[in-house]
């Protein structure tokens, strides 16, 4: 069996590609492609009415493409990542945007935070992290009554394998090359064990799925053999 890629090399290759998320055709470009999508799927989740009401935390927020959106439609967003240069950029990139987010460098695997929130994100976070199970631990603390957890991850399947490390990172170039490693993908019948065990409720799971044809991405709630979303609310 593979060995899986290493914390430090998680935030080293994080790290050295810092001042792309921003460039909508740059190494993050396929970020910015599903984030129309994203956004789409956490609104209909979270009750788009409620946004201007909600406290949202988003954990491993990277250079803010998500927070941002968020803020504009009113949210109270808070940001946290492990890569400090990536808080760099996403705070600069708020200034310059006129918008009140909070940032925070800090380590997700040990994050101690004392305020609760209604909504917390993690997306395309799981599979980077050494011991994902015990941040769903953790972050159940964090959560008003009622509150939501919002994820996205990569299903660990072959197709999964073949297409969103293999011909995404060295043939398409849509993410860098060692973005992801397989060893540490999550299957959802895994994700909602674990989640079930520490007292949440699934509301729902959905597929993100590519159009060759059209070049469009799109949810499917019934096919999600790579790219799936799962949302789960406190008991």
């Amino acid at each position: 069996m593979n060995k899986k890629k290493s914390k430090k090399q998680e935030y080293d290759n994080f790290s050295s590609i810092a001042e792309e998320w921003w460039k909508p055709e740059g190494k993050f470009r396929i970020l910015h492609k599903i984030l129309p999508v994203r956004i789409d799927y956490i609104l209909n989740k979270i009750h788009y009415k409620k946004i201007k009401k909600l406290e949202i935390l988003d954990l491993g927020c990277g250079g803010g493409l998500t927070c941002e959106p968020l803020a504009r439609l009113g949210a109270s967003v808070t940001g946290v990542d492990f890569v400090e240069e990536n808080i760099k950029v996403a705070k600069n990139h708020a200034i310059q945007s006129n918008l009140n987010i909070s940032y925070f460098h800090n380590d997700i695997d040990s994050i101690k935070i004392k305020k609760k929130y209604d909504v917390i994100l993690i997306l395309e976070v799981l599979e980077h992290l050494d011991n994902w199970e015990s941040l769903i631990k953790k972050i159940k603390k964090n959560l008003k009554p009622k509150g939501k957890v919002v994820f996205s991850t990569i299903n660990k399947t072959q197709l999964a394998r073949i297409t969103s490390i293999f011909i995404a990172e060295n043939i398409l170039n849509w993410v860098p090359k060692n973005t992801h490693d397989y060893n540490k993908l999550i299957k959802p019948e895994d994700l909602i064990k674990v989640l079930k065990k520490n007292k949440f409720k699934i509301e729902n799971i959905e597929g993100m799925n590519f159009n060759p044809i059209t070049r469009e991405w799109n949810l499917s709630k019934n096919f999600y053999p790579i790219n799936y979303f799962c949302t789960a609310e406190i008991i």
